[in-house]
């Protein structure tokens, strides 16, 4: 059970930036492994070169990601890139042998592939949320809110990682807020919205 809260919350991080978690699970079962511990399969993620192609990516994203404008395109572009983190974050934490894809056949013939979809569905609709809100963001503030919320992203990135992996029921707590608080915040931005183009309206039918 503590395994789908690990991989749940991970997963969810990858939504928001897609090597955070990636990093920080390497990391911990190459330095810390008591902490995490990947199957024989994951354990390419912990390799020294991976860890440096994973760490030069993650500076990219986090310059690109608070740039206006840019922004937006670096987020088209992690459409693909932030679920598929998202599904190897959820496989190598479910303690499963999903990496070891030798044989192709029996990944699909057998249940190996279902924590690496639900991983990336969760980073998937994670990522839509902010890919979605990030340009009526920098509409509204001039373009000031790039780097203010992609600060903030990286850091619930950072602390969800971490909580998934040493507090996974309290990271899992916190998945459930960020959900709540997306749903809400999306409501309240239509509803505004929807405000500003009442007036219009009405203008235009009078």
């Amino acid at each position: 059970m503590l395994e789908i809260f690990t991989g749940s919350s991970l997963a969810a991080a990858a939504g928001m930036n897609a090597y955070i978690p990636l990093l920080m699970v390497g990391l911990m079962n190459r330095f810390l492994p008591q902490f995490i511990a990947l199957p024989d399969g994951w354990a390419w993620l912990s390799n020294g070169w991976v860890l440096v192609i994973i760490g030069v990516l993650l500076v990219v994203e986090l310059i690109a990601d608070k740039i206006p404008a840019i922004d937006s395109i670096n987020d088209i572009l992690q459409t693909v890139v932030r679920p598929a983190s998202g599904g190897l974050v959820f496989g190598s934490s479910s303690g499963a042998t999903t990496a070891a894809v030798t044989d192709p056949a029996e990944f699909f013939t057998s249940n190996q592939w279902i924590p690496i979809a639900v991983g990336v569905l969760i980073a998937l609709v994670v990522h839509g949320a902010k890919a979605l809100g990030r340009p009526l963001a920098n509409t509204v503030t001039g373009g000031t809110a790039a780097p203010v919320l992609s600060t903030a992203e990286d850091f619930g990135a950072i602390a969800l990682s971490i909580l998934a992996i040493v507090l996974p029921v309290l990271a899992a707590i916190g998945v459930v807020i960020l959900v709540v608080l997306t749903v809400v915040s999306m409501r309240r931005r239509r509803r505004k919205r929807a405000e500003k183009l009442k007036p219009a309206a009405e203008q235009a039918a009078s």
